[in-house]
């Protein structure tokens, strides 16, 4: 099949997922296009299935904001008819279902009926799209969609109480590559570099933003230094990022903090890391923490949006309400303070991880696939 995706190019949980969905499809022999205003992150060229078409939005004083949106739709008419693509697959509502069905209406208008799939992965439902100047045009769009899909139970259900949706909604979880994970895994891990002997290693990975709840983080973590020798890894930037560093100076573990920034060399830190904090006030799967498991690594987390789906409670970590810091810090002592403990859990937390192996949620959108290029044959 020859499959157009449409997501944004960031180290956000969207585009990681559609990135990698397009790599595994390109693996088992379909062509695929990216179509974005910039390479995403992780992806590699190295493969003659997998195309970069980037998308240029011309800067003209008129606009006060560029027109992305019809720079998009533009180039999804353009790729699909020089390409012969068959099959939009579009990742987040908006913009990208909205300039899908624009490219979708322009196509008709030359004879060529072309379906899409729109998968929805959060924000762009809970946050962004919920807003009122965008809810009409996000209803439409999901609605125009030939088929939705979202990556939980929890964001479904969501959709559905926030939206007035006429389409069905297909679940179809994130994912991790097992075999490329445990490929990584066999690099040495130099502890060492990072933390003493003696000492546990605890990691957050994010945006940071204020959903995240970085400050909790500071705070687990103070609690859990108190009692046992611990370092915190921080790895991520954004808005939250600077008053974590002066929380964590005000708390006089700044000294037992590394702050990363945005890394690219996410399996060397989780290959040293014995527990993940994510305290989210709300996450709609949850793809960090489940990176973390496919690493062996037990998570602490809230238990907002799609994460009990992910993270099983009390047995590939432990699930608290959003805000209980003290339930948190004693939970992840629970885990850290025996050899034991700490080894039964990473085992379950990489047995929860292969239940989301690629390998068993790829079909599920080849079929999707298949039946949305059915619909107009």
């Amino acid at each position: 099949m020859k499959i157009a995706i449409v997501c944004y190019p960031t180290f956000g949980g969207s585009g990681v997922v559609a990135t990698e969905l397009g790599l595994e499809l390109a693996r088992r022999g379909h062509e695929i296009h990216f179509i974005t205003y910039s390479q995403p992150v992780r992806l590699a060229l190295l493969n003659p299935n997998v195309h970069y078409h980037e998308v240029n939005v011309p800067e003209y004083p008129l606009f006060h904001y560029q027109p992305y949106e019809l720079a998009l739709s533009s180039k999804l008419v353009d790729m699909v008819k020089l390409y012969k693509i068959e099959v939009l697959h579009v990742h987040y509502a908006i913009p990208h279902a909205y300039a899908g069905y624009m490219a979708k209406q322009m196509l008709k208008d030359e004879g060529i009926d072309i379906p899409m799939v729109t998968t929805l992965h959060g924000t762009d439902i809970t946050l962004v799209g919920n807003h009122p100047f965008y809810k009409p045009a996000v209803t439409f769009s999901i609605n125009k969609s030939d088929f939705v899909t979202s990556v939980s139970q929890s964001l479904k259900d969501d959709t559905l109480k926030l939206f007035n949706i006429k389409k069905e909604i297909q679940v179809i979880p994130n994912f991790i590559e097992l075999d490329q994970i445990q490929k990584e895994d066999k690099t040495p891990c130099q502890r060492s570099v990072m933390a003493n002997e003696d000492e546990r290693i605890i990691t957050h990975i994010s945006n940071f933003r204020k959903v995240k709840r970085i400050p909790d983080i500071i705070k687990i973590f103070h609690a859990i230094q108190k009692e046992i020798p611990a370092k915190l890894m921080m790895v991520g930037d954004g808005p939250e990022k600077e008053k974590a560093e002066y929380l964590c100076q005000e708390l006089g573990i700044l000294d037992k903090v590394i702050f990363f920034g945005n890394s690219n060399e996410i399996d060397k830190i989780l290959c040293q890391t014995d527990l993940f904090l994510l305290p989210s006030k709300t996450e709609s799967f949850g793809l960090v923490a489940l990176e973390a498991m496919a690493c062996g690594v037990p998570v602490i987390s809230s238990n907002a949006g799609g994460l009990p789906e992910v993270n099983q409670d009390g047995f590939s970590g432990f699930l608290s309400e959003v805000g209980d810091i003290k339930g948190m810090a004693k939970n992840a002592l629970k885990i850290l303070k025996d050899d034991e403990v700490l080894a039964e859990f990473k085992k379950n937390a990489l047995a929860t991880a292969q239940k989301f192996d690629i390998k068993k949620i790829l079909p599920l959108y080849e079929d999707l696939y298949r039946r949305s290029i059915a619909k107009y044959l």
